[in-house]
């Protein structure tokens, strides 16, 4: 245990984090750096993800980085449920505020949106050090300031992999706060930056996205239109007229002209041929 904690001290913050990205091809912020975070109250996000999988980014501010569990089923309110949370990645500071599309083919290619945020704190006291001793013990106790989450939370570690990684719990603690009737995941749905919905965070960033797009790609499907738009019905001497017009037309002269036959009195033309008769018998 010892050398994998000497092993994780030796590599660079956020190392891991830029390894996997391309930031040419994705908005996500690169990470100017770390450093100590000048206010006091320390910062906590979630993150709703809809990468392969949907799940939620829970992420806390700690020693100039992000630290991040990813959690398949998101938190609960209620504490004797468990939420698996699997540690991931430190992420940059920056990454608070990312809200948008990851394009596919990227690390995490999918839709992000801004779920909760705001401050946390030791929840037994002592600042960043009981922080710092909580996380290395694999029982790390906080408080939550956030518009959706509030109140006593607890990471609990389970086991640890090669690579320094770790399944956890997400627990809530019994205090004022918990309610196992109240299904925050499924009741709250929308952005809390932004207001918008995980669809309409999708929609925006694809337009951006394709927008990007070579001119000669998108050419065809605009042809396609101009001649979807063509008029199909013309006057005498226009263009040619489409099947289903032509067969409209004779419709309507057919119409017209049972209108006209039907206004004929049908004794008119023996009348006619009489007169006829009767003026040759005198001549």
């Amino acid at each position: 245990m010892a050398t994998r904690k000497s092993t994780s001290k030796r590599t660079a913050p956020l190392a891991e984090y830029r390894r996997k990205r391309d930031f040419s091809r994705t908005a996500e912020p690169e990470g100017a750096g770390t450093g100590t975070n000048a206010r006091k109250a320390l910062r906590f996000v979630v993150q709703k993800h809809a990468a392969s999988h949907l799940h939620f980014d829970f992420r806390l501010e700690l020693d100039g980085v992000m630290k991040s569990w990813a959690v398949p089923k998101g938190p609960s309110y209620d504490p004797g449920v468990r939420r698996l949370a699997m540690q991931v990645e430190d992420h940059p500071i920056d990454y608070n505020t990312f809200e948008g599309t990851i394009p596919q083919g990227e690390y995490g290619g999918g839709t992000v949106m801004l779920w909760d945020r705001g401050t946390y704190e030791p929840e037994n006291g002592g600042g960043v050090d009981a922080l710092r001793d909580g996380y290395e013990r694999g029982d790390l106790k906080i408080l939550l300031h956030g518009k959706r989450l509030q109140g006593g939370w607890v990471l609990v570690r389970m086991r640890r992999d090669d690579s320094d990684r770790a399944q956890w719990l997400l627990i809530k603690h019994r205090d004022e706060t918990a309610d196992p009737d109240h299904d925050v995941v499924g009741s709250v749905t929308t952005s809390v930056a932004s207001g918008r919905s995980m669809e309409a965070i999708a929609a925006r960033q694809g337009r951006v996205w394709k927008s990007n797009r070579s001119e000669a790609g998108a050419s065809p499907a605009r042809k396609k239109r101009t001649v979807a738009a063509k008029p199909r019905r013309t006057k005498k001497g226009g263009a040619k007229v489409t099947k289903a017009g032509a067969k409209r037309a004779a419709k309507r002269a057919a119409k017209r002209a049972a209108k006209r036959a039907a206004k004929r009195p049908t004794d008119g033309a023996p009348k006619r041929a009489t007169k006829r008769a009767t003026a040759r018998s005198r001549s």
